[in-house]
């Protein structure tokens, strides 16, 4: 009997223009892209390219931080599912997790703990930099703005080589990104800025500088406290997305963590990406009632209106992050009263779930849907929604950009294109024009 074919780890493409065949190496299930560039008409052809628009189903990198599952609605970071460590760990024992790759012994965190409330104050010019903005600026602009300044500040940030240089401005970003968010709150509402309480958590730190009016001490509300960092566990990291890439993209020249980070800051302002739990909110008020639900989904069908907070790029299932922060949202509702617009969503969430249209889509509920019914109970306004995202993604960003630094594969990201425009042309004078 013939011997069967020992499998290899290779795809065979034949390139039905010269009829040449190649064996490209398999790793990972996947290819590289750069092995492509041998498949060639010509000799002087620059060579085959993949053509991935949006980064579709392209990996940019390698990675040990988060993965995600979307058809199984798996999320977990450094390997540990979100489940547990929204349940049982802090935003501050994640965050060690996400750039250190392991949880932290007792005194381990106690130090991590310790250099970032002790790198909570930002420089007073910072101050005066946030006054400088009109009244009604934006929060993301003012914290994109701000971030950005901080490498200012700091001129040694700039030697990213150095390992010690690059976690000591790990400490300073996630210390100083609550403020710097909670200056250019203050600043909206024409208060005065509250200094840091190293006396208070990370998240309590936080609604102190937020909230505190003229009281001697501020005193968070536990379940608050709590859902606030819940929160941030949630936001921590997500894998490639679009302001980890800016990140990645951005840091890969080499330039200081701070202006890295403000790229992705800048990349999460926008409404696809930051922005979507605000459009939330803003959809379940234009819906106004549980009545007029079936209007709205008929509208959404006939493809007038989009169904906000459903759907997502990575999952195919039920976000895992959204059946915690559900479940939360209750208990912050028990604190501070019933936000009425969840009654609306959750019939909403109801009729997707059972309509075939929806179900047949994909159409699940994400993270944004219930997130932005949890700050607005809080109190807060719609256009801090990004700015509480950024936080809780700090650690995330720092960790893709650390590994990115620490990768020998990685160079200073530069996509090639397929150029469509003209020829070779000859200028024409203007006179002749």
């Amino acid at each position: 009997m013939p011997k069967e074919a020992t499998p290899k780890d290779t795809l065979t493409v034949t390139d039905n223009r010269t009829g040449k065949t190649y064996e490209l190496p398999v790793e990972n299930d996947t290819i590289r892209a750069m092995d492509l560039r041998q498949i060639k008409v010509k000799d002087d052809d620059f060579g085959m390219m993949s053509y991935d628009p949006a980064y579709k189903n392209t990996a940019s990198t390698k990675s040990n931080i988060t993965l995600i599952n979307g058809g199984q609605g798996v999320l977990r970071y450094r390997g540990y599912p979100i489940e547990e460590l929204a349940e049982k760990s802090s935003f501050l024992e994640v965050s060690y997790l996400l750039y250190n790759g392991e949880l932290p012994t007792r005194s381990e965190l106690e130090g991590f703990r310790y250099q970032i409330t002790h790198h909570t104050m930002v420089h007073e010019n910072i101050r005066e930099f946030i006054d400088a903005f009109r009244y009604d600026a934006h929060p993301m602009g003012m914290l994109v703005s701000t971030v950005a300044a901080l490498s200012t500040f700091y001129p040694d940030a700039k030697d990213v080589e150095d390992k010690h240089t690059r976690q000591l401005q790990m400490y300073r970003l996630m210390a100083k990104m609550p403020t710097l968010a909670a200056y250019a709150y203050r600043h909206r509402r024409g208060l005065p800025y509250v200094y840091p309480d190293n006396d208070l958590s990370y998240s309590g730190n936080f609604l102190s500088m937020l909230f505190k009016m003229t009281e001697t001490k501020y005193t968070p509300k536990p379940a608050i406290e709590k859902a606030l960092d819940v929160l941030f566990i949630l936001h921590a990291d997500h894998e490639q997305n679009c302001s980890a890439t800016a990140m990645r993209g951005v840091g890969s020249s080499r330039v200081d963590p701070f202006s890295a980070a403000a790229a992705a800051c800048a990349a999460l302002y926008g409404p696809l990406h930051g922005g979507a739990n605000e459009a939330v909110i803003r959809m379940l008020n234009e819906i106004g009632s549980v009545k007029a639900i079936p209007e709205y989904i008929k509208r959404v069908k006939n493809r007038e209106v989009r169904l906000m907070g459903f759907g997502h790029r990575v999952y195919k299932n039920y976000d895992p992050r959204a059946l915690i922060i559900k479940k939360l949202a209750y208990q912050v509702f028990d604190e501070v009263g019933k936000n009425p617009l969840i009654d609306i969503a959750l019939e909403l969430e109801r009729i997707a779930l059972e309509d075939e249209y929806f179900v047949s889509k994909k159409l699940y509920p994400n993270v944004d849907f219930y997130s932005g019914l949890i700050y607005q109970s809080m109190g807060l306004p719609m256009d801090l929604f990004p700015v509480l995202f950024a936080i809780g993604r700090t650690p995330g960003w720092l960790s893709q950009w650390e590994e990115m630094l620490t990768d020998n594969e990685q160079r200073i990201a530069r996509p090639r294109q397929v150029y469509l425009g003209a020829g070779k042309r000859e200028y024409v004078p203007i006179s002749e024009r």
